[in-house]
């Protein structure tokens, strides 16, 4: 048996019972929020640059300008221009067209339903900044079809999708009579496009009642609403 004294018990207590430990423990935590809200200010940046100057000429040092940080933070979340744009969508636009197209089974009126999901579009997003993006899609996505092609992945099949179900319930239910529809659900949502083209082109010379607009297309479709 070795004649080396033993440390006592209290020299080998626990590192961790020190304290010592704790910091490292929070210091992510704390770290990841910071990530996380340089990185929302970039994407924020980001739509201001986007709608004030167009795809094509937005540049990042702009972007991180207004965000306030350095450009190379940019780079250590988004690849490049293209993958900040579509953050821009995942944020702004895909949660929205997600939530439009989970509803559940209408428990009244399919038109109800397809009301209710042009209204949300109309308040949401012709009436937002959500809008602006839809423009930028349209005015640059030809010359970038990349970002159209994400754009048709992430927002414009899932509110297809969406818009196909609940016609077919309406066909189902005999609230539509034409069962071509289905084949066409892009007419359903026609006005809140037209709505948010209208808004940037023309509303200063004519503002476009968009809710209005809305009624006199589903009478078309679905007939004039009985009085009550």
């Amino acid at each position: 048996m070795s004649d080396r004294p033993r440390k006592p018990a209290a020299s080998r207590a626990p590192r961790a019972r020190t304290g010592i430990a704790a910091p490292s423990r929070a210091a992510p935590a704390s770290r990841a929020e910071r990530a996380a809200e340089r990185r929302a200010a970039i994407v924020d940046a980001a739509l201001d640059e986007f709608i004030a100057r167009g795809f094509t000429a937005t540049r990042l040092d702009d972007v991180a300008r207004r965000a306030g940080v350095a450009k190379g933070t940019i780079y250590l979340h988004f690849k490049d221009k293209e993958t900040l744009f579509e953050e821009l969508v995942r944020t702004a636009i895909v949660p929205l067209v997600g939530r439009l197209a989970t509803l559940p089974p209408p428990a009244g009126s399919v038109r109800d339903a397809l009301e209710a999901f042009a209204k949300t579009f109309i308040q949401e997003v012709a009436s937002t900044r959500r809008g602006d993006i839809i423009r930028l899609i349209l005015a640059e996505g030809p010359r970038f079809p990349a970002i159209a092609d994400f754009y048709y992945r992430e927002v414009i099949s899932r509110g297809l999708g969406a818009m196909r179900a609940l016609i077919a319930l309406g066909i189902k239910r005999g609230e539509i009579r034409e069962a071509a529809l289905a084949d066409f659900p892009q007419i359903v949502v026609a006005p809140a496009i037209i709505a948010v083209i209208w808004k940037s082109l023309f509303d200063r010379h004519a503002p476009l009642d968009a809710h209005a607009l809305l009624r006199v297309h589903l009478d078309l479709i679905f007939g004039e609403r009985s009085a009550p």
